[in-house]
């Protein structure tokens, strides 16, 4: 068995999941865990997601059901308003929930918080992709009653779920009640209709920008509905955005007998109770209806030892052009083609669909004890939110919670695409399309921002700009090179020219022409000019609006070279498309020269008194934040202090130079990515989920192998952990991305720059052996790598694939492996001591740069007491 040398440190904060590499088990039910453990236990296939709610409603975090896409839009209230500020907010709907089945025993409700459960268990499959419930309750007459849910949200069919209920009452015969739910809380949960919108605030009235925005007044209108005997099928327009959504509910009831008789009352079409009359030996159901919640009730003696059961197909479909008719008629088909098909193939064919998923994208690990689950937990939740989006963005939260307002970010193409792009390629594909069809709105952006070309929305669902702080997200201008790097990665790990020639190479050539009109040129006192960029914010969002950001250079460099290079190879290979990208985008054949001379002239920061990169131009000058001196109460930054003290410090939210360090790796020295990275990291609050990912890929790379593993296992746990203590909103899918980023370009030491396959590996010294499969030219590589070797194998594909081991050129071809011998996992630099490592100035150390203080700010933490009275003239 390995052990993790680190697990002391955080043993008291671990969650116990079991020991099953495949499953999240949970034994009990815990009120106070009940938000974190509905975001674990969610379900979802990038369309369509539900939150892990028990089917009986309580305990209860927060309901979910969510469409990818489907959403609302409000006025911004600035409280100062100026040119070119964002005008509509835009916030995730909460879909009709369908999740609810609540049973009765005898008329009494099974209630999860004060029934007299006596065992209970939830587990997540992540190979069947299910989630179920096993429990047995006793109720207050003393009968013994067994509870068996199960659901799932279908890869095959995107618009399709399934959850299924079995009641078996093991001591004697019993009246039993279904009571199946199809609720709008999105509506229900409304607050006063004066007040459009609310920040959801803290304990401490804090307002937490993470969180989405309630909105107050009613967001589905409701349209037409269909009742059929145990189907429904509702409609409604969202409100202001003018989107449309159908949600349909099917029942298949079994009462455990040979022959079941089941009455119903084909009357429900009208708001109403719509009831059966009551045979002897039948069961009888009833539907009653309103515009926003729909009851399906099934009545009858539940016979002693037999099982009673009840299966719930769900269709959700949604459109921003669709009338509801429609909408009715598409969850109907969906419906009926559910109900087509034998009973358990909706099942199998999830398993199989996830069976292909594990057998390219799975990552194994000999590690110690629960890493393996972590790890495929993480990457489960990016087949939940990539999968099937089929051309819809991939929310930051996924589709298990709606924090961040289920925005879309740059989190997306850095951090998520690299999983799809090097393991399923069309999901890639796929999430770039969403970018694509953006670009008419992004060209409207950059023009009201006095710019060509085009600039994408920093956070968005519709395609316009919804943040309203511009500091931290208009002016984050790197969003236009990180869409154009992502592209490029996967036009580089797939050869798919055919992708660019069917529009997507617009993208990189409006961005490059955004860095061209946004850049200018300056002459330098040694005769050269150089190409600089001001007045934009990088990753790091507590550092903003600053002169030539280093990452924001080094990227748009990069969107630069990648533009002139896409234009000329299409003129060399496709002329008929270069010929149309000519006239569409009215380009003229100097603009690709002057995007080279810019990009050969960009200002790349550096201190040569320091040896380091700046982060910005005037970085270095600000005071140094002193972070071993902040509690840990005043964490994260944002929600304790003003962004402008934030902002006069030297403090990060999270890596920003490292970050370049990864993603443009071939351009720095291993030098200098060490006192990069040294400068840096005693900077980095971590506030970020974000931050923890590069810090220990570049860590690793570097040689600081024992800090490289705690960014890991933080990165690993932050969702299962709850370690941002805001897991109950939704999983970090951008965090979850990065875990198989750092276990394949940290540990594996995998590069992909100038179309090369490299590798370094830095395997941690615990670890025996890590397993993995790459998808590079339509090849699949199996990569075995242990502590002595590192082996490949092709296991699909003809072609041969090069690639490098430190520097090693080895040719893998069909039925030939190679194995290549290792010196080792890389330079070993011992512990990081941060602060102490002499990196930064101190108390009377002489050098060119001024010293600075190193103090933090004084927060206030009681309000002034105000004199209520006047002093009377005289009075001593």
């Amino acid at each position: 068995m390995r052990v993790n040398p680190f697990d002391s440190e955080v043993e008291e904060l671990r969650r116990d999941f079991g020991d099953d590499p495949w499953r999240l088990v949970v034994h009990g039910i815990d009120p106070e865990q009940a938000g974190q453990d509905e975001t674990l236990f969610s379900l979802g296939n990038g369309y369509l997601g539900l939150r892990g709610n028990h089917e009986e409603g309580l305990p209860l975090g927060s309901h979910g059901t969510f469409v990818n896409g489907l959403h609302e839009t409000w006025q911004i209230q600035h409280a100062e308003n100026a040119y070119g500020f964002a005008e509509h907010g835009q916030t995730i709907v909460n879909a009709p929930d369908a999740k609810t089945i609540r049973i009765y025993v005898d008329d009494e409700r099974l209630n999860l918080e004060s029934s007299d459960i006596i065992d209970v268990q939830r587990t997540l499959d992540m190979r069947s992709g299910t989630l179920t419930r096993s429990l047995l309750w006793l109720t207050p007459t003393g009968k013994r009653v067994r509870v068996e849910t199960r659901r799932m949200v279908s890869f095959s069919s995107r618009h399709l779920a399934t959850l299924e209920m079995r009641v078996t009452v093991l001591d004697a015969d019993a009246d039993l009640t279904f009571s199946s739910l199809l609720i709008n809380r999105q509506d229900l949960g409304r607050v006063n209709a004066e007040h459009p919108k609310r920040k959801v605030v803290d304990s401490v009235g804090i307002a937490d920008p993470r969180k989405t925005e309630q909105l107050a007044e009613r967001v589905l209108e409701p349209g037409p509905v269909l009742h059929d005997h145990g189907r429904s099928v509702l409609s409604y327009r969202v409100h202001a955005s003018g989107m449309t959504l159908g949600v349909g509910v099917d029942h298949e009831f079994h009462s455990g007998e040979e022959e079941t008789t089941v009455l119903f009352e084909d009357s429900g079409r009208a708001e109403g109770v719509s009831r059966a009359a009551m045979t002897p030996g039948a069961w009888r159901t009833r539907v009653e209806s309103a515009p926003d919640r729909v009851r399906h009730v099934f009545q009858g003696t539940a016979k002693q030892g037999r099982t009673v059961r009840l299966v719930k197909t769900v269709s959700y479909h949604s459109s921003a052009t669709a009338d509801l008719p429609e909408l009715i008629d598409r969850c109907v088909h969906t419906l009926e083609k559910a109900a087509s098909e034998p009973g358990e193939e909706r099942w199998e064919r999830q398993r199989a669909f996830l069976d292909a998923f594990w057998d390219r994208s799975d990552v194994r690990v000999d590690a110690e004890p629960g890493v393996q689950q972590a790890i495929r937990w993480n990457l489960f939740q990016l087949a939940q939110a990539a999968a099937r989006a089929d051309g819809r963005g991939v929310p930051a939260k996924g589709l298990t919670g709606s924090g961040y307002n289920g925005h879309y970010f740059w989190d997306s193409e850095i951090y998520t695409l690299p999983f799809l792009t090097y393991t399923t390629p069309l999901w890639a594909r796929n999430a770039l399309r969403s970018r694509e069809h953006m670009l008419s709105q992004a060209r409207l952006r950059a023009m009201m921002l006095n710019e060509e070309g085009a600039l994408f929305p920093w956070r968005t669902i519709n395609g316009e700009e919804a943040s309203a702080y511009y500091a931290a997200g208009t002016a984050a201008y790197h969003i236009n090179a990180d869409i154009t790097y992502a592209l490029a990665r996967y036009v580089s790990a797939t050869g798919d020219l055919e992708y660019m020639l069917t529009g997507a190479s617009d993208i990189p050539v409006e961005t490059a022409r955004l860095w061209c009109s946004l850049g200018f040129w300056r002459a330098e006192s040694d005769g050269s000019r150089s190409f600089h960029i001001h007045g934009v914010t990088g990753p790091d969002e507590y550092t903003t609006v600053v002169n030539d950001n280093l990452f924001t250079n080094v990227m748009a460099r990069f969107n630069l070279r990648f533009a002139a290079e896409v234009v000329r190879r299409l003129r060399s290979e496709a002329p008929q498309a270069y010929a149309e990208l000519v006239e569409r985008l009215s380009l003229d054949p100097a603009e690709v020269d002057a995007w080279e001379r810019a990009a050969d002239g960009m200002s790349v920061p550096y201190s040569q008194e320091r040896g380091i990169h700046p982060q910005d131009a005037h970085f270095l000058e600000r005071e140094v934040w002193d972070l071993a001196a902040t509690p840990p109460e005043q964490k994260p930054l944002l929600l304790h202090f003003h962004p402008l003290v934030i902002y006069r410090f030297q403090v990060l939210k999270q890596a920003d130079v490292v970050l370049a360090l990864l993603l443009a790796s071939d351009e720095f020295s291993r030098e200098e990515k060490q006192r990069d990275f040294e400068y840096y990291d005693a900077l980095t609050t971590g506030d970020s989920t974000l931050s923890a990912v590069v810090q220990s890929i570049i860590a690793a790379e570097v040689g600081y192998r024992d800090l490289a593993y705690r960014y890991f296992d933080h990165a690993l746990r932050v969702d299962l952990d709850n370690l941002h203590f805001n897991s109950a909103d939704g999983v970090h899918i951008a965090s979850a991305g990065g875990v198989w980023m750092m276990l394949v370009q940290g540990f594996a030491g995998m590069r992909d720059a100038g179309r090369r396959l490299t590798f370094d590996p830095r395997l941690p010294a615990h670890w025996n052996a890590l397993r993995f499969k790459l998808e590079w030219r339509g090849s699949r590589l199996a990569i075995d790598l242990s502590q002595q070797t590192m082996r490949f194998e092709m296991v699909e594909g003809y072609h041969p694939v090069t690639v490098t081991v430190r520097g090693e050129e080895y040719e893998i071809r069909p039925g030939e492996p190679v194995e290549v011998v290792l010196d080792g996992q890389g330079p070993d630099l011992g512990q990081f001591r941060g602060l102490s490592a002499g990196i930064l100035p101190r108390e009377g150390e002489t050098g060119a740069m001024p010293q600075f203080t190193a103090e933090i700010p004084v927060v206030t933490t009681s309000i002034p007491v105000v004199t209520s009275s006047i002093p009377t003239r005289g009075a001593p």
